[in-house]
């Protein structure tokens, strides 16, 4: 089953939160394939992978410093790291509590859920 933005969308407007939610199959297959490496401990191909997110736009449920981490997710064609990204709560790197995904570059998140 494909990514299916219609679907995502109808789950966030149902949720009446400002975070949706899409199943973790549905992610773009480069995403599915970050979800893997994140609960692996890596390789990640960026050096900014895991490194810590601020969370400036307040989207996401407010936490302290140091509790989400960001994960580039590869755009095919793209040379710069893209507008992708998963982004993982929790203290331990590799048992996150709650995973996003964004497709623009923060302006939106959504929860991956199983």
């Amino acid at each position: 089953m494909g990514f299916n933005p219609e679907l995502v969308q109808a789950r966030e407007l149902a949720s009446g939160t400002g975070v949706g939610t899409v199943a973790q199959a549905e992610l773009p297959v480069q995403g599915r394939n970050m979800m893997r490496l994140i609960y692996q401990g890596g390789p990640f191909s960026y050096d900014k992978d895991g490194s810590v997110f601020g969370n400036r736009e307040r989207i996401l449920p407010a936490k302290s410093r140091g509790y989400y981490r960001e994960y580039t997710v590869k755009t095919p064609g793209d040379r710069s790291r893209g507008a992708r990204r998963i982004v993982c709560g929790g203290y331990v790197a590799a048992t996150p509590d709650d995973c996003f995904y964004t497709d623009d570059h923060y302006a939106s998140f959504r929860r991956i859920v199983q």
